[in-house]
């Protein structure tokens, strides 16, 4: 299994499926995920789209990078992170971090750090489209 395969910064929609079927091995005890979706509704205003942009090539390496940290910080087998990119509607997935390991505590852990680093670390901007106009999220990365 491929490193390049369990990173991506994607347009279209993924399978959680798929994701989990790769972090299985012999010795997984626990697959933990994180699915991140679009709000319909945020500071009182309903959400009618979401844009989220990258600095893709620069994403994909802190991503990389990410993925490795958790590997030498977490007892884990293995960490997959996909982000979308694009307009997304309300309820689609934004973003899936899963993390596979021979116990729960480690893998739950290792998933809470991880997507805490992604919003932390990769350039990935986030932008909705509500009947008010537009405007950023806070919670995107910040330079």
């Amino acid at each position: 299994m491929e490193a390049v395969e369990l990173i991506k910064i994607v347009e279209e929609d993924f399978s959680i499926d798929e994701v989990s079927l790769k972090l299985r091995n012999e010795e997984t005890g626990a697959i933990v995920f994180f699915l991140g979706i679009v709000k319909a509704f945020r500071e009182g205003d309903s959400v009618n789209e979401l844009i989220v942009e990258a600095y893709r090539e620069v994403a994909e390496e802190k991503l990389r990078e990410i993925r490795e940290r958790a590997l030498e910080k977490f007892e884990i087998s293995d960490v997959a992170i996909i982000h979308r990119v694009g307009r997304l509607k309300p309820l689609e997935n934004i973003v899936l971090v899963a993390v596979s390991a021979k116990s729960r505590k480690e893998a739950f852990e290792a998933c809470s750090w991880v997507i805490d680093e992604v919003k932390a670390q990769a350039p990935i901007w986030k932008k909705e489209i509500t009947p008010k106009g537009g405007r950023w999220v806070k919670e995107s990365f910040k330079p």
